[in-house]
C-alpha cells in the first residue's frame, strides 16, 4: 500500500488551477489554428487571430486566458492500493483557495445558490472520484466558465427515440445554445447511465483530448458526423457566421435501463482548460 499525503494533492491543485486558467491545452491550440486555417469568411478569421493572439500573451504573461475562471472542477483517479492519509476533501479546497489567492483569480463561487453571497476564495470545488487499478492519483484540475456551463442541457430520451433522437437533441442544444457560450466550442456528449451519470459522463467527456477518437468505432463515427453537422449551423466563432462553430465533440457512454436513453450535453467554449498530473 502507497501513502500519499493530502498536502501533496494540495499543492499540485494550487498549482494546477494557475496553470490550467493561464496555458490553454495543446490539442486545443492545434485545433483553433486548424480552423483559422481553414476559414474564409474574413470576421472570422479576424476573431479566430485574435483568440490566438489572446491565449499567447496568457502564457507569455501568466494571466488568465479568460476573465471568467470558473469553478474548480477536480477529478481524482484513485489508485486502490493508494491510501491519502490527511482530509483529502478539505486539502482540495485549500489548493483551490491558496490557487485562486496566489494566481489573482476571479472567485466567482457563491455559497448558497439562492442567496448569491461569494464565498470569497472560489471554494468549494466539484469533486469526482473514482477508485482505479494501481497505485497512483491522477490529479486533473478544470476550471469550467459558466458562459458555457448554462448553455448545457440533458433529457431523458425513449429508447424508440434512438439514434435520430440523440442527434436531434444534441444539435437543436448546440444551436440554441447560438454565441452565448463564446464559440468555437467543444461538445461533451454523455449517452446512458441515469439521470446523474449521463451528466458526470458529458463532464467527463471534456477532459479527453481532441486528438483522441472514442475507442468504439461506431460512436467515433457518430463524433465526426456529429461535428460536421455542428459546423454546417453556420454559428462560427462569436456567433458571427464562419465554418468552425465547434472544435471537437467527444462523446462517452456507459449502459442504462430497457426503459431509458439518457442523454447530456456539456458544452466547453474554446477555452476549455484542463490540467492534468500523475501523482
Amino acid at each position: 500500500m502507497r501513502e500519499i499525503n493530502a498536502d501533496l494533492i494540495r499543492d499540485n491543485v494550487a498549482k494546477l488551477a494557475i496553470e490550467a486558467n493561464c496555458i490553454l491545452p495543446c490539442d486545443i491550440k492545434k485545433r483553433i489554428e486548424e480552423a483559422r486555417a481553414n476559414e474564409p469568411w474574413p470576421t472570422a478569421e479576424g476573431i479566430l487571430d485574435k483568440i490566438i493572439e489572446n491565449y499567447g500573451i496568457a502564457e507569455r504573461d501568466c494571466v488568465p486566458i479568460c476573465q471568467d475562471t470558473g469553478v474548480c472542477c477536480v477529478f481524482l483517479k484513485i489508485g486502490q492500493d493508494v491510501h491519502i492519509t490527511g482530509d483529502l476533501a478539505a486539502a482540495v479546497n485549500e489548493g483551490v483557495r491558496r490557487g485562486y489567492g496566489e494566481g489573482y483569480l476571479r472567485k466567482s463561487v457563491v455559497k448558497d445558490p439562492l442567496r448569491r453571497v461569494n464565498t470569497g476564495d472560489n471554494t468549494p470545488a466539484m469533486l469526482y472520484t473514482e477508485i482505479v487499478p494501481g497505485d497512483k492519483v491522477e490529479l486533473t484540475v478544470a476550471p469550467k466558465g459558466f458562459g458555457s456551463e448554462n448553455m448545457s442541457r440533458l433529457a431523458m430520451l425513449k429508447p424508440s427515440d434512438g439514434i435520430e433522437g440523440v442527434k436531434a437533441f444534441i444539435l437543436k442544444t448546440v444551436e440554441e445554445a447560438g454565441p452565448n457560450p463564446c464559440p468555437p466550442i467543444v461538445v461533451g456528449v454523455g449517452i446512458g447511465g441515469t439521470f446523474d451519470k449521463a451528466a458526470y459522463l458529458a463532464k467527463k467527456a471534456l477532459m479527453r483530448s481532441t486528438d483522441e477518437r472514442n475507442s468504439d468505432e461506431f460512436y467515433s463515427e457518430l463524433e465526426k458526423e456529429l461535428l460536421e453537422k455542428i459546423n454546417s449551423l453556420g454559428v462560427g466563432p462569436q456567433g458571427f457566421g464562419g465554418r468552425t462553430t465547434a472544435l471537437a465533440v467527444n462523446i462517452e457512454w456507459m449502459p442504462t435501463h430497457i426503459a431509458g436513453l439518457p442523454v447530456a450535453v456539456n458544452i466547453n467554449c474554446h477555452v476549455t482548460r484542463h490540467k492534468t498530473v500523475i501523482l
